[in-house]
């Protein structure tokens, strides 16, 4: 069963249309938690809350905060109007969508009507956390080029919960989102990975797609047990759908767990096992050395040129690309200058697309 406390609204620390980061009191103790407008209603100072404690009373990382339930203040709604596609489905909070693929949507015919993805460039990334780089990359290199972000429902499922999906859009490095599945409050709500690659394609009319899940993975420690495995899928998807897909490899040296050193197995298991068709692995030539011996190794001992073209380029910008944004990078709590090699990945391969669009 989940934990639920009650609490007060102490203050609103800020908020948009989607979301409100709150300061709540439960017990006389001052603690953080989110409200999901959508699903929930605007709450004001002084409200009482139904919050799940769930998350932090199991320290959690991400995802480690409490979340409305319900506004005893405010308790009912009124539905909005249009679509009928439901996410969350099933649950109490489920909640009503305008998909763009249903038949009421202006959008209808172009699924039946489409035909393929045209080479489309389409990265496909394990965390969350690789996304300002590439987009930082990307737009310094293709500034007039579009930009879209599809949101798996791998982790967070409101992309509200993204703050960097917030600050990418705003200063423009994103131009449009599209959330599946059961993740939702993208500006393109979809079914699933194909009808949101034809999205992006179609409709939002993409120069280069950037597919990753949102905030948080679910991780076991096992070889196949992580949330991050439908980037096999996504790949197939990608290809089978005609695009030119890349992904970008999981790589870290800070990481104090064995198996994430290096390529992580989370990458290695994807490239070695899962996907059924051939994908771009393009690597930054420019690690120390003998970090990038120990890649060269993993990729030759799990065969995976065999399977995939893998490129091995030189790219030292990622920082300027960074700072030329103002962006601030963090990945399971480590900074740039502490996991460099991470950001670094996602940059290179942004890189290599740019090339490939501005040749």
């Amino acid at each position: 069963m989940i934990s639920k406390k009650l609490g007060i609204v102490n203050k609103i620390k800020s908020e948009n249309e989607s979301i409100q980061d709150l300061l709540v009191e439960i017990d006389g103790n001052i603690e953080r938690a989110y409200n999901y407008i959508q699903l929930t209603g605007k709450a004001k100072i002084g409200d009482n809350l139904v919050l799940n404690t769930t998350a932090v009373e199991l320290s959690l990382g991400t995802g480690g905060f409490h979340f409305v339930i319900l506004n005893i203040d405010n308790p009912e709604s009124e539905l909005s109007d249009g679509g009928h596609i439901m996410k969350l489905r099933y649950t109490p909070m489920q909640i009503k969508v305008d998909s763009v693929e249903e038949q009421d949507s202006q959008y209808h015919d172009i699924f039946n009507d489409f035909v393929c993805l045209e080479r489309l460039p389409v990265a496909v990334g394990a965390l969350h956390s690789i996304i300002p780089p590439f987009a930082a990359t990307f737009k310094k290199n293709c500034p007039e080029k579009k930009l879209v972000y599809i949101m798996t429902d791998g982790a967070a499922l409101p992309i509200a919960f993204s703050k960097n999906v917030e600050n990418l859009k705003k200063k423009g490095l994103i131009d449009a989102t599209i959330t599946y599945g059961n993740a939702f409050g993208g500006d393109y709500e979809c079914v699933n990975i194909y009808t949101a690659l034809i999205t992006a394609k179609a409709i939002c009319k993409a120069d280069c797609v950037i597919v990753a899940m949102g905030p948080g993975i679910a991780g076991t420690g096992t070889k196949y047990g992580f949330s991050g495995i439908d980037q096999g899928m996504i790949i197939d998807a990608v290809e089978k759908l005609n695009g030119e897909s890349y992904i970008i490899p999981r790589i870290s040296f800070a990481d104090l767990r064995p198996r994430h050193i290096g390529i992580s197995h989370h990458s290695i298991t994807i490239l070695s096992e899962i996907t059924s068709k051939a994908s771009n692995l393009v690597i930054n030539s420019g690690y120390d050395e003998s970090k990038l011996k120990i890649i060269k190794d993993q990729i030759l001992c799990n065969s995976i040129a065999e399977k995939h073209k893998v490129f091995f380029t030189e790219y030292e910008s990622t920082k300027d690309d960074l700072d030329k944004f103002d962006l601030k990078v963090k990945s399971m709590g480590r900074g740039f200058d502490e996991d460099k090699e991470f950001f670094i990945a996602a940059s290179t391969v942004a890189n290599e697309i740019s090339k490939k669009i501005n040749d």
